[in-house]
């Protein structure tokens, strides 16, 4: 794909999702989000009606008058998309490849942020950490990030979330609201994500294919395992077959599910064919609430 065609898609993108995000997210992105975090502010006069839990103890024994700490919420939040570029997420059956979603869903949030002024950053991420965009502020940015998402080539093939829970623990120590995008299909992050939850506002956006919930009776079939390049041979009319590809499929959402619930940690499940506005305006209203 030469230069000319990779700002095409680019643009497209940029467009479709820049007016969502002003019209119809940022409100609800605001609203989602804004008031987490508090901030101290200034010191003054305790007045009948206030906090005591807020006392200042200090400025009150300096001065012999009782003084309270006002605090005032956090304006500027730091969002970290954590994006999921393994060999898997190039697979889809029906509107978009799983990869194509994960940049356009990473696009709304993005420029809702810049939208609220927030800075936004990026981990690209396989079975390690593929690359690194420290947060900042701007469409051209955000523009950035959109083309890594797109276009970066990634030296591995699998997929390994708890690298990239391990390394945002590493480099991000202010408080951040972080998406981890994935097709989550795979275990074994439940300790990184423990150590996260504590620190940041961690959100699960699981993206699929439907064929990946519900393998179709459509005969013999030759696949290609994308991770690791392995030929396979699946008899699809074999209802053995189906039913252990199906629980392949619900044992990794099921875990995704649990892990995230159990460290309280907000998660969502969009697929390639689902209405992904519809969705993420239900969630974001849904935190707001």
């Amino acid at each position: 794909m030469d230069a000319s065609e990779i700002l095409k898609k680019i643009r497209k993108i940029e467009i479709k999702t820049k007016g969502l995000s002003k019209h119809i997210f940022s409100g609800e992105y605001h609203s989602a989000f804004k008031g987490r975090g508090m901030s101290f502010s200034e010191v003054r006069d305790y007045q009948y009606g206030d906090d005591v839990r807020n006392i200042d103890w200090n400025v009150t024994a300096r001065t012999g008058d009782p003084h309270i700490k006002v605090f005032e919420e956090d304006r500027e939040l730091t969002v970290m998309l954590l994006v999921d570029i393994s060999k898997s997420s190039y697979f889809g059956t029906v509107n978009q490849f799983k990869s194509e979603l994960t940049a356009e869903i990473s696009a709304v949030i993005a420029f809702s942020a810049i939208t609220n002024n927030d800075k936004v950053g990026a981990i690209l991420y396989t079975d390690k950490v593929e690359k690194y965009i420290p947060p900042k502020k701007g469409k051209s940015h955000i523009l950035r990030i959109i083309r890594e998402i797109i276009y970066l080539e990634p030296e591995s093939n699998g997929t390994n979330i708890d690298e990239a829970l391990i390394y945002l623990n590493n480099i991000q120590k202010k408080r951040a609201i972080v998406f981890v995008l994935s097709d989550f299909m795979c275990q074994g992050y439940e300790s990184a994500l423990s150590i996260a939850s504590k620190r940041h506002d961690i959100i699960g956006l699981h993206i699929f294919d439907k064929i990946e919930k519900h393998l179709p009776n459509i005969g013999i079939i030759n696949t290609i395992d994308s991770e690791s390049g392995q030929a396979v041979i699946l008899d699809t009319s074999s209802k053995k077959v189906r039913e252990k590809y199906n629980n392949w499929f619900e044992n990794n959402y099921e875990y995704f599910k649990s892990v995230f619930n159990r460290y309280r940690s907000d998660n969502i499940s969009i697929s390639t064919e689902s209405d992904y506005v519809k969705l993420l305006l239900q969630f974001f209203k849904r935190r707001s609430s």
